[in-house]
């Protein structure tokens, strides 16, 4: 703990580093409504590891209930 205190920059890097990650990551699960990728994202804290792998792999899957959605429109839901 001594060596934060006294290397505060590292702790403000890391937190520059994660923060805009999280906050795309955040927001591509909200706008597909991944729920639980959007919990798992918004509690653990894996220095952008997880984030990454949401943007990049997760969330360029295509979506077909959610492609032509708009503000006012219903939810489509799949009939298996």
């Amino acid at each position: 703990m001594d060596y934060l205190a006294t290397h505060q920059w590292i702790l403000f890097a890391v937190i520059l580093w994660a923060l805009p990650w999280k906050g795309v990551a955040l927001w591509r699960a909200a706008r597909r409504r991944d729920i639980g990728w959007f919990i798992a994202i918004l509690i653990l804290n894996t220095l952008a590891i997880l984030e990454i792998i949401y943007i990049f792999f997760v969330s360029r899957k295509p979506q077909a209930d959610i492609e032509s959605l708009g503000e006012n429109q219903p939810v489509k839901k799949k009939v298996i």
